[in-house]
């Protein structure tokens, strides 16, 4: 069964499917239309874009936490445009059997599409490389974080607060040269070289408001 909103995609996946000999026996265009369509005839397998009607947030993931809940034996595929590691994430932390994410693009490769969907159907899990790749690079820059020390770990959390430089500098008693400093050691120790200082800080910040550690800290006192 195929869920997409894009009627145009839908149906060209359905058509390369059935080329492969796979039986298409429902296209829906959202993710309620799947699960009853599902619970009426359930499949071998589902097909599911990560954004749907109404919102096209996670319509498509919800879609597959549902299902993967009511109806274990379906295999679940689901399709994204972009690398989204977190996505990714929380999809495979209700287990790694039948079920897969990759990247929309993939699907061009017929037999590369055909033998996921074998691999899912068999029980096996399915990533695409290119989620593989960020989510490999994303635990090593989490690690990474156990090398900052105490104040570096006080100028990130200032940071994620939302200060800037001269903030923290004011927030921790420091100057601003030092908290420049101190920003720079970051950003190496987190393996952030990217060119343009305000995307270095967002990605330095993201890495730590994901940790559990910033979630057992009190704010930074002004």
């Amino acid at each position: 069964m195929l869920a997409d909103d894009s009627t145009l995609f839908r149906s060209g996946l359905a058509r390369l499917l059935s080329s492969m000999g796979v039986d298409v026996c429902a296209e829906v265009g959202n993710g309620e239309a799947l699960v009853h369509a599902v619970a009426a005839d359930p499949p071998d397998a589902v097909v599911v874009d990560i954004r749907m009607p109404p919102n096209y947030l996670d319509e498509g993931l919800v879609t597959a936490e549902t299902l993967r809940r009511s109806h274990p034996d379906v295999a679940v595929l689901v399709l994204s445009t972009h690398v989204e590691a977190s996505l990714a994430t929380r999809l495979l932390s209700g287990g790694s059997t039948s079920v897969g994410y990759l990247l929309k693009d993939r699907v061009a490769d017929v037999a590369a599409l055909h033998d996921a969907l074998r691999r899912l159907v068999d029980g096996q899990a399915v990533i695409d490389p290119e989620v593989v790749d960020e989510l490999l690079e994303l635990r090593a820059r989490r690690s990474a974080l156990i090398d900052l020390s105490p104040r570096e770990l006080d100028v990130l959390r200032a940071m994620a607060e939302g200060r800037s430089n001269v903030g923290v500098a004011t927030a921790l008693h420091l100057s601003e040269r030092t908290v420049e400093n101190y920003a720079a050691r970051i950003f190496t120790k987190l393996g952030l070289d990217l060119t343009q200082e305000s995307n270095r800080r967002v990605q330095a910040v993201l890495l730590w408001l994901r940790d559990p550690r910033s979630r057992s800290n009190d704010p930074v006192s002004p």
